[in-house]
């Protein structure tokens, strides 16, 4: 009959020689499976790393202000944020302060943060992803069919300004050379050889805030009034605007104009006249380009001086138009 035998009696197999020599070597294997299967248990896992920022960009892309960029850094949740690219090209960020990554691709703006926070993070591990490009603003004046101000992608170009504006108005042989201000200075682009010529060197890339002006082939004079610079006639061409005219005229901090209450008196012939009544202001500061108003041959323009806390518009869009025509 066979023997039952719990957990404190002796096992059947316990009972020759060779079975108790064997005795030691069996709990060493029963205890070395339990070993290995301790080992083999899974542990917990590690933290997965913080994934890289979806990009909607190229690798080899340039970061430009008003990019917005994502940050992640590893292992620290509360340091992952999305920010905008200032205009000079760096960005405010927790713990570093300013960073330029202007100008880097994403790879070597993430190396420049992974150096900005090894002051205070051990082996920092950052990546960074463009998930919405900036872009510009640019206001296109003159000859053309719709002027005034247009968002544009970064990295356009002086004809990109020219086509948001309804392409040139109409011209007499050759195409004309637009002029443009913006930070890097006043240029030239000849958009006869960029039109005609196919010289795509020639084609100027934009930068924010610039000013594109395409002259006409058609000029006259108009004649602008109280507080500018320099009153009396101007010259300036078949298509121009309030503004080209104001500029020329010069609108220094000193003149203190009111650009709210501007006056253009159009002489309709017959001895008949009609005033305008225009806020420029408006056209320059939000963009309401209804308010520039094209001139015409022999129009005068009344700019009023500002009361105290009038509105005015000194050394920005004008300084800008000015830079046009050298002044």
């Amino acid at each position: 009959m066979d023997h039952l035998h719990g957990a404190g009696s002796t096992p059947p197999w316990y009972g020759t020689d060779v079975n108790r020599s064997l005795f030691p070597f069996m709990i060493a294997l029963q205890l070395g499976l339990g070993t290995v299967a301790a080992a083999a248990a899974p542990t917990a896992a590690a933290p997965a790393a913080t994934p890289a920022a979806a990009s909607v960009v190229r690798a080899d892309y340039k970061i430009h202000p008003g990019d917005q960029v994502a940050i992640s850094v590893y292992g620290e949740p509360t340091l992952t944020q999305t920010v905008t690219v200032l205009p000079d090209e760096t960005i405010e960020y927790p713990m570093v302060g300013r960073v330029k990554i202007g100008g880097d691709t994403p790879a070597e703006a993430s190396t420049a943060l992974d150096q900005a926070f090894s002051k205070y993070l051990r082996a920092p591990i950052v990546s960074v992803g463009v998930v919405s490009e900036g872009q510009l603003t640019v206001m296109v004046l003159g000859n053309v069919k719709t002027p005034g101000k247009y968002t544009l992608p970064y990295n356009s170009h002086v004809t990109d300004a020219v086509a948001a504006a309804g392409g040139m108005g109409p011209t007499n042989g050759e195409y004309p050379v637009a002029r443009i201000s913006d930070t890097a200075g006043a240029r030239d682009a000849s958009l006869q050889a960029i039109l005609r010529g196919g010289d795509a060197s020639a084609d100027v890339v934009l930068n924010n805030n610039a000013v594109v002006y395409v002259p006409s082939p058609v000029t006259f004079n108009v004649e602008v009034v109280g507080a500018v610079d320099k009153p009396g006639e101007v010259s300036i061409s078949a298509g121009d605007h309030l503004s080209t005219a104001i500029a020329k005229a010069g609108n220094s901090s000193n003149a203190n104009a009111d650009l709210n209450a501007i006056r253009v008196t159009r002489d309709l012939g017959n001895g008949q006249t009609k005033v305008y009544n225009v806020n420029l202001y408006n056209a320059l500061q939000k963009g309401d380009t209804s308010s520039d108003v094209e001139l015409q041959k022999n129009d005068i323009v009344y700019v009023p001086q500002a009361k105290k806390g009038g509105s005015t518009v000194t050394g920005s869009i004008f300084g800008l138009i000015g830079r046009l025509f050298g002044l």
